[in-house]
């Protein structure tokens, strides 16, 4: 039987999505070809905002890679832009001048962003926030400017202002209405998700309407139609998209604000299908993936021959995916003189809840702060159910942080809503296949996929299966005999359930042991520090962690000699407090400091305010003083290599790290500090600086690797800087850098460290994590 060729136009997630349900369908029915005018592989384009917020990488959203569509034998021209739609023949034209016939067309071209028709707009400086190409030079612009104006506090303004902070920019978010999100949220949850980004560090300019871009070739502010203005560097422009429907107008294809589609999602046109945001439907063009992946379903049912009910609309829900603000909102969450409204709001506690019934129905709601009942409220509110007075104060209470939301879940009620699989499907396929992690999960049953909204449920569905309630052995390293979860899992664990304190932690994940251990309680310590060291209830309790009790019951306290350098002014101030407090000893230590040795524990607090000088710690897991070569061992200049220990020093002075790390750097080959058997070691060459990883000075001796040779000092900082922490982000507490170097592979390492911009990342992560850290450790002296 000959195969009918299908062409696609665009290669986006409704697009493809309707692909994937062709072929799983019936796989060798059809002949695929698809048009992408981007130049990449079909990427969930709904994650961006977490690229830009520096939680995912590019490559990670990607959803089906070139191996994906050699599997299907599907033809795919990225960077290809179909032009014309020759109806009569059954051909498309490409911008290069392709041509390919079809069977049957599937339109799939999406939205473009809107562009207020102001004057400036198309001045230097101004951006979208649509594809990775716009999520790249909104990385590359905030690299070389200081102040960006997102215009548009919708759900897409917000994402991309939070992602512009996590770049290190100053940011304005400008909104022409009263309330952020007025199209999600009522005005109490709009003026709480206002105060939280405030809070983080975001400033609204309410109720502006643009009248001008100012400046040169370049932007250099905005003036509003009130006569105010305000600097920036860079535009944002995220006010909304408009159905990209010119290809369709052009062809003859009927067309009103979206292409025209009926239930089947057919056009007035034979064998022309549209799918996604570039459709109207019943007068409703959607914006949100789930509504586009039931359309895809629906039209491969249609085209596969498929009894089919057709589509008739969708309920639309809305997830915010800004870190640390959990909101959602769904249906008529408004009300009118026909419904009833229960509230929880906990002003104190951050916590809004509103259910919104007609004939005790759900027709709407809006969670802020606890949104775990969101799943619920939005099959409630799809399949029209009654809610009972228990079910109204299950919903509005605080969640149980004890209890896991899925244990009582029904294995019909969906998990992941925009691809529409439950519990069920998830526990079968758990059982079945042996997935452990959220990565199988997704590939298997495409739950988190998509939005991403679901994925802390997913993850909480996969610590529930992995519990005692199931029989399933699984074969793999535990944190250690108090649990059956790993360290990656744990972590995990701690940052979707937002668990702030080792007893939390062990409630929530199911500890088999009330009191932990010596190797977990550590452990557990560690990664809450490393995870938020604001929040975290697991703070250090003895004097910033800086001194270290002695066999005899006495401390010691070493101050922080940058570089192992000091001063008359230093030496006199240390000198005073060790006859002041009578201290017996002053040690030189290996890391070139001079430790001040048998304080007793009453003095130690006077003695910090009386040195006034930063301190380093010997006892908690860190970056150890970097050892240079001060001593005279040879005749070679020693600046260059001591201002690059300082600074380094001074921006790895408050972290903490899964284990020691040893820093050397030697100004030349003597190799004065030792480097080649350091953690991380430099060592000022001809050609530069070389630069070895992973080894270790330990009873038995381990040579670093060489990572790389750096040519300038600026580039070694961000190399090794880059390098400590990635191994803070993914190696496991007390793994020791050249174990971890062993378990990930030096040659993936030089493939992040080597990226610009995940290196860049890394480097605004750190930075972060240290002024945090160093807050903490302030506050808490």
């Amino acid at each position: 039987m000959k195969k009918q060729k299908v062409v696609l136009i665009g290669n986006g997630m409704a697009g493809i999505n309707c692909i994937e349900q062709l072929v799983s369908r019936q796989p060798n029915t059809f002949e695929i070809t698809v048009f992408g005018r981007e130049p990449h592989y079909n990427y969930n384009r709904i994650l961006l905002s977490t690229v830009l917020q520096g939680a995912t990488r590019i490559e990670d959203i990607t959803i089906n890679g070139k191996s994906w569509y050699e599997e299907h034998n599907i033809k795919l021209y990225t960077g290809e832009t179909v032009i014309n739609i020759d109806q009569q023949e059954k051909i498309v034209v490409t911008d290069q001048n392709r041509e390919v016939s079809f069977d049957k067309l599937i339109i799939a071209t999406g939205s473009n962003p809107f562009v207020l028709p102001i004057r400036g707009s198309d001045k230097k400086g101004v951006l979208n926030f649509r594809t990775i190409e716009d999520c790249k030079k909104m990385i590359e612009i905030s690299k070389k400017k200081k102040k960006a104006v997102v215009i548009g506090g919708g759900l897409l303004g917000l994402e991309a202002a939070r992602g512009l902070l996590n770049l290190g920019m100053e940011v304005d978010v400008v909104h022409i209405a009263k309330h952020i999100m007025e199209r999600q949220l009522d005005p109490i949850a709009s003026k709480m998700l206002q105060a939280e980004l405030e809070k983080q560090g975001m400033n609204f300019l309410l109720e502006k309407a643009t009248e001008e871009i100012i400046g040169g070739v370049s932007v250099e502010g905005i003036r509003f139609k009130d006569g105010s203005k305000v600097e920036a560097d860079a535009i944002v422009m995220a006010v909304g998209v408009r159905p990209n429907i010119q290809l369709a107008k052009e062809s003859g294809i009927e067309t009103n604000r979206g292409i025209m589609v009926n239930d089947f999602l057919q056009t007035n046109k034979p064998d022309i299908y549209a799918v996604g945001e570039c459709v109207e439907h019943r007068g409703i063009v959607y914006g949100l993936v789930k509504p586009l992946y039931e359309q895809g379903k629906v039209l491969a049912a249609h085209l596969c021959e498929e009894a089919t009910d057709g589509y008739h609309g969708s309920t639309l829900s809305t997830q915010l995916k800004i870190s640390g603000v959990d909101v959602f909102s769904v249906g008529n969450f408004i009300g009118d003189e026909t419904t009833k409204i229960v509230t929880h709001y906990d002003q104190l506690a951050g916590i809004y809840k509103k259910i919104v019934l007609k004939d005790e129905k759900v027709v709407g709601s809006i969670l802020f702060g606890d949104t775990k009942s969101g799943n619920k409220l939005l099959d409630m509110t799809i399949k029209q159910k009654v809610i009972t007075d228990e079910e109204k104060a299950v919903l509005l209470q605080p969640s149980d942080i004890n209890g896991s939301p899925v244990a009582v879940m029904e294995q019909t009620d969906l998990i992941c809503n925009c691809n529409g699989v439950t519990k069920g499907t998830i526990i079968e396929a758990c059982q079945l296949k042996g997935l452990t992690t959220i990565d199988e999960v997704k590939k298997c049953t495409k739950a988190s996929s998509a939005c991403g909204g679901c994925k802390p449920l997913v993850t909480d569905l996969l610590s529930y299966i992995q519990s005692d309630d199931f029989d399933e052995v699984v074969e793999k390293e535990t944190l250690c005999s108090c649990t059956d979860l790993t360290d990656e899992e744990i972590v995990s664990q701690m940052q979707l359930q937002n668990l702030r304190s080792i007893n939390e932690v062990m409630k929530e994940l199911n500890w088999l042991s009330e009191s932990g251990c010596p190797t977990c309680l550590p452990a557990l310590q560690y990664y809450l520090q490393m995870i938020d060291p604001e929040e975290s209830k697991e703070t250090v309790r003895n004097e910033k962690g800086y001194a270290t009790i002695n066999d005899d019951g006495t401390y010691s306290l070493t101050p922080q000699l940058y570089g192992g350098l000091t001063s008359a002014d230093e030496l006199r101030k240390i000198a005073d407090v060790v006859e002041r407090f009578q201290v017996p000893r002053v040690e030189l230590t290996r890391g070139q400091r001079l430790m001040l040795t048998g304080i007793q524990e009453r003095d130690l607090h006077s003695i910090y305010l009386a040195l006034e000088l930063p301190f380093t710690s010997n006892n908690l897991y860190k970056v150890q003083s970097v050892h240079t070569c001060n001593l005279a061992l040879c005749s070679c200049d020693k600046r260059q290599a001591l201002d690059l220990a300082i600074e380094i020093e001074k921006s790895t002075d408050y972290l903490l790290t899964p284990y020691w790390v040893q820093i050397g750097i030697s100004a030349c080959l003597h190799n004065g500090a030792d480097s080649t058997t350091k953690d991380v070691g430099v060592i000022k060459v001809n050609r530069g600086w070389e630069i070895y990883v992973g080894g270790s000075s330990e009873r038995n001796v381990r040579e670093g690797q060489l990572l790389c040779i750096a040519e300038t000092d600026r580039e070694v900082y961000e190399v090794v800087i880059g390098f400590i922490q990635y191994y803070r982000e993914t190696a496991k507490f007390k793994e020791r850098s050249w174990e971890w170097v062993d378990r990930v592979n030096l040659l993936h390492i030089r493939e992040v460290l080597f990226d610009r911009d995940l290196r860049w990342q890394l480097l605004s992560r750190i930075e972060e994590d240290a002024f945090q850290h160093k807050k903490v450790l302030t506050n808490n002296f």
